[in-house]
Parts: C-alpha cells; structure tokens; sequence
C-alpha cells in the first residue's frame, strides 16, 4: 500500500497517492472499447487520403506522414486584429499563431502502436521540421505537439493523427518547467530532469523500457495510473536537437511504451500524448530536458480516471494507484503488439 503525498518537481505541486483507494466501492460509469479494427480507408474521414476536409481543400494521395494547416485552427494569421477592448483588469490580444495537423499513415485503421520503428523515426523528423520551422517564426513562442488518442478522451477523428499548435505564449505547464529548470540550473549547476532520470535509475522499479539513448518510466510523482515520461539520455531542449542515433532509439522506446499499454489490456489505449519541448521565445533554455509525456485516463480496463474536487476545485492530484505497481503492469506486458503477435514475422515486414 502507498499512501503518501509526492513532490512534483517540474510543475512544483504536491499529488497525493492514494492506492488503496483503487478497490473502492464503484458506482459510476464505465467505458467501452471499439472491439473491432475499422477500415483502412474511410469516406466520410476528412483526413484519408484523396479526401475533402471541412474547408473545401482536398487531401494530397499520401503515401506517409501528412501535414496540412488545421481548417478550424485555435491561432491563426487570419485571427481577427480589431479586438474590443475588455473591462477593468482584464486584456486581449490576437491568437496569432498556427495550427497543424499530422496525419501519421494513410491507413485509417492504424494507430502510432501499430507503426513500425522506421515510421515512427519518420514521425520524430516530422516533428523536428515542425519544431524549427515554426519555432522561427517571429510571433511564435511556443511549439505544442500532441496527440489526443480514444474517446475517452473526446477524439472526434480515429484517422491517426496529431496536432500542432505554434502560438504567441508558452503554454502554462511548459512555462512552469521552463522556469523551475532555469531556475535548478542556476542554483546547482545541475539539469533538472537528469536529477529525476538519476532517481529514477537508482530506485530502478519504475523504469519500463530502456536502450542506448532513451529511457521510459511512470515518474515517482505520476499523477494518472500509467502516466510515462519517455525521455532521451543526454539533456536536448527539443526532439529537433536529437541526433540520428538518438532518434532512432527514441522511436524505438515511443513505440515500445505505446504496445504495452495496448497489450495491458488488448484495447487500443487512450491517452494525451503531449511534447515537452523548450520555449522558442528566446531565452535562455540550456537546462529544459525535452521528453514525451503519456496521461492516460484509464485505471482500469473500464474505468476512467475522472478529475473533480482535488484536481478541478483545488489543483493537485488525487491518484488511487501506485507508480511502482503500475510501471511493474507495463514492464510485463509483451513488447509485440497483441494484434500482430498471430502474424507471421514474413507477414509482418520489420517490427510490425
């Protein structure tokens, strides 16, 4: 049994860990799961290939990774500039900025667990081109990817795919680590983040996957379930600065994290995949440690993990789960992805 409060170190607040809470009387509602996998190509999606999307604009026939400005974007340069002014205290100002969306195969039926490891190497130089390239712009701050996996956590759109947001400010979260690394930095001459790889590695029972340049564990202060933090070895501020190598062995860890959570419990896991990547604002950024975090909202099978009181009313978290027992869950799971693991390895093509 853990029952304790755990110091976040990168966002600087307290998350009380419950687990025996997790066998607590339930009476709420559940979730299901599609049990069938859907077409490779679908009609009515606005992101197969070929396709018209919402704005009129068709799809390219791609053959791999796609990216195209989002049609119903948050920020634009298209944002209206004549704002009225608000009352008192308050202020506006333009959401300048853009909006992309990257579709990571052309097979609607897929998802980034199913990929092979030369794909989602693939993926990572994608991002690293939309890092640099929107990061260049004069009135972008921040450079925001992510990944909203399921419908449990609101997808409209299965067609794989991730999103995009270059925008005038840095995002509160990433603001935060930004900040309290600086900050470390300063006062110790030490990176942040290697000081939690270095606990991590010491404690070592929440380490899930590890290889030559990249590392996966559900951190001590894990605030979901199977929440997992994939980091590079060395300190990069962003995955544009991964040199080949790296990578490669970072595409390898993404994947192996993402075919365990499918495997726990032969579902398509939902998730919120979000990149940790430092500011493009133009400070100064030496000790931000790019890495890529999970939060998943399941802590079962069925069950959600559903933010109330402690998270939306007071602003830290509650978790009923144990990390080590969690990481120990994924760890255990297969490394071949359940839906592949009946097929032949001539069949399949490499790591697929």
């Amino acid at each position: 049994m853990v029952w304790e409060e755990r110091w976040h170190p990168l966002r600087e607040e307290w998350v009380i860990v419950a687990a025996h809470r997790q066998n607590r009387p339930w009476g709420g509602g559940v979730v299901g799961h599609a049990s069938e996998r859907g077409p490779a190509y679908a009609p009515d999606c606005y992101f197969c290939p070929g396709n018209r999307r919402v704005s009129g604009r068709r799809n390219a026939q791609y053959a791999s990774t796609y990216v195209f400005d989002n049609d119903m974007p948050c920020a634009g340069p298209d944002a209206p500039r004549d704002l009225p002014r608000p009352a008192g205290i308050y202020r506006n100002r333009p959401a300048a900025g853009l909006a992309r969306v990257v579709c990571y195969s052309p097979d609607h039926s897929l998802t980034l667990a199913e990929l092979g490891t030369a794909e989602v190497d693939e993926l990572l130089r994608v991002w690293q081109e939309q890092y640099r390239e929107l990061g260049a712009r004069p009135e972008v701050e921040h450079v925001l990817v992510f990944e909203n996996k399921g419908e449990a956590v609101g997808v409209s759109n299965p067609h794989p795919h991730c999103q995009v947001y270059a925008t005038n400010f840095v995002f509160k979260y990433i603001e935060t680590e930004a900040r309290v690394s600086r900050r470390h930095l300063e006062e110790t001459g030490r990176i942040l983040f290697q000081d939690v790889l270095a606990a991590e590695r010491e404690d070592g029972r929440r380490i899930v996957y590890e290889n030559g340049h990249a590392v996966a564990f559900v951190p001590y202060f894990a605030r979901y379930a199977y929440e997992v933090y994939v980091a590079p070895r060395e300190t990069r501020p962003s995955a544009a600065e991964l040199t080949d190598e790296e990578r490669r062995d970072f595409a390898a860890a993404l994947r192996q994290v993402l075919i365990r959570f499918d495997n726990l419990w032969r579902i398509p896991f939902p998730y919120v995949m979000a990149l940790h990547q430092a500011p493009t604002d133009g400070g100064d950024h030496r000790g931000f440690h790019f890495h890529v975090e999970f939060h998943p909202p399941l802590r079962r099978p069925n069950l959600l993990k559903y933010l109330a009181g402690p998270e939306v009313g007071g602003g830290n978290f509650l978790s009923d789960t144990s990390p080590e027992e969690k990481a120990a869950e994924l760890r255990a799971a297969p490394g071949l992805h359940y839906r592949h693991a009946a097929i032949k390895p001539s069949e399949r093509g490499e790591e697929r």
